[in-house]
């Protein structure tokens, strides 16, 4: 397993300059913006998500993604000879340390705009902040969540979602399960505002069907694969369940599932996309091993992104090539870190909402009196080669409202096809 660490103290500083030497080896360390001859300045975009804490592989591979697309671009010009220059800072997936870094990143005046935040419990903490919170106003591009608060007044006018909304998620799972006969959905939820927001979502769903729910449990944010989700497996197997919706990260969620599985639940457990998916993957099926049985089957994540194996689509395509090529490490300073999955959802997200990230910096860079909110407006029906084109406007703040459900086959995440959906018919 490869590990990179950040700078320790001075005591500890050749063996932390010999780590990040490996680190450059290995071909995992932190990746930069390559500087460009003629430009007048850089475009510099700031980011704070989860680099050491228990979701740190989501932030990493977000970070990833859009370092691939970024880093082909700056070798290729950048923006009319700007580079684009990407300045993260790790919140551990916590609130506090997001307010603090969002204060820092607004107050620098290098920075443009905020970048590619991660997490429900940390965007909507900083919200209040973009307006002029912190002394100065800038906006937000494409948070990874699927929250409400952003999408919605008063704050949507600061933020632009590229992906689809969690309630997007949950109703198009409710719906699926419903229409299998699976009517008694329950709920594990992470207890913070983004299992509240995805339990609020499966309450709408569900009573739009005229249904509420089966049964629901919660574990505390920060909880690993070593928690026992014993208590919240016998709370939700009392609700005799068709079906559980698991609103978490990929720690937890594993466990859950691996306790589940234990205790003879086995019915459909489905996941959103923030779960992360490889990393729950990677989980299950070392467990599996060691154990000598399958605890991947009947999962169903639902996925915001198309799948990173469909090669019929040229975004996949293209995302593939920049990841083999640039093969981006984490950011300088993140924690220990496992070996970066080499494509992901989270990973593909990231480098679809660079693409998108450039041309508003495309149409800001020929057209300055129309402010970088202005451009981010302008961009209409744009071809991201996902055969769903994303446009925004000054009504509009999120660009795509597609979902995607996917299964583990052959000990990867999948398209659900019919075939599999129909297996799950009560």
């Amino acid at each position: 397993m490869r590990r990179c660490y950040a700078m320790t103290p001075a005591g500890g500083r050749g063996i932390a300059l010999l780590l990040l030497a490996l680190c450059a080896v290995w071909g995992v360390g932190p990746a930069r913006a390559e500087p460009l001859a003629g430009g007048a300045g850089s475009y510099v975009l700031g980011m704070s998500a989860d680099f050491s804490g228990q979701s740190r592989g989501l932030g990493v591979e977000l970070y990833r993604g859009s370092v691939a697309y970024f880093t082909q671009l700056n070798r290729n010009g950048g923006i009319n000879g700007r580079p684009v220059v990407l300045v993260t800072l790790d919140d551990g997936y916590q609130p506090e340390p997001a307010i603090r870094n969002t204060i820092d990143l607004m107050r620098r005046g290098d920075v443009l705009c905020l970048y590619g935040y991660v997490g429900t419990p940390t965007v909507t903490r900083i919200l209040p902040l973009l307006g002029g919170g912190a002394g100065t106003a800038k906006p937000l591009f494409f948070p990874f969540t699927g929250a409400q608060p952003q999408r919605e007044p008063p704050h949507s006018r600061n933020v632009f979602n590229l992906r689809a909304s969690y309630r997007q998620e949950v109703a198009g799972l409710v719906d699926r399960f419903v229409s299998l006969g699976r009517k008694r959905i329950a709920i594990l939820y992470q207890a913070d505002a983004y299992g509240r927001s995805g339990w609020d979502g499966v309450r709408r769903a569900l009573a739009a069907h005229g249904l509420a729910m089966a049964g629901e449990a919660t574990y505390r944010r920060g909880a690993g694969f070593d928690a026992s989700m014993d208590e919240q497996v016998r709370i939700l197997a009392r609700s005799r369940p068709d079906a559980v919706i698991a609103v978490g990260t990929y720690a937890p969620s594993a466990a859950f599932i691996r306790d589940a599985r234990d205790a003879g639940l086995d019915v459909p457990i489905a996941n959103l996309s923030f779960v992360g998916s490889e990393n729950m993957l990677d989980l299950l099926a070392l467990l599996g091993r060691e154990r000598g049985r399958d605890y991947t089957g009947d999962l169903v994540n639902s996925q915001v992104v198309p799948c990173y194996e469909d090669m019929s689509l040229p975004a996949v395509r293209e995302y593939r090539r920049a990841m083999d090529a640039v093969n981006p490490g984490p950011p300088e300073g993140a924690g220990p870190c496992p070996a970066p999955s080499r494509y992901s959802f989270a990973g593909f997200e990231g480098y679809l909402n660079a693409v998108v990230m450039a041309q508003v910096l495309r149409v800001l860079d020929e057209n300055p009196a129309l402010g970088l909110v202005g451009a981010a407006e302008s961009v209409r029906e744009m071809d991201l080669g996902i055969d769903v084109p994303v446009s925004f406007g000054p009504d509009r703040r999120q660009g795509l409202d597609r979902v995607y459900f996917t299964t583990v086959e052959q000990g990867a995440f999948v398209p659900v096809g019919e075939a599999r959906w129909e297996a799950w018919r009560q």
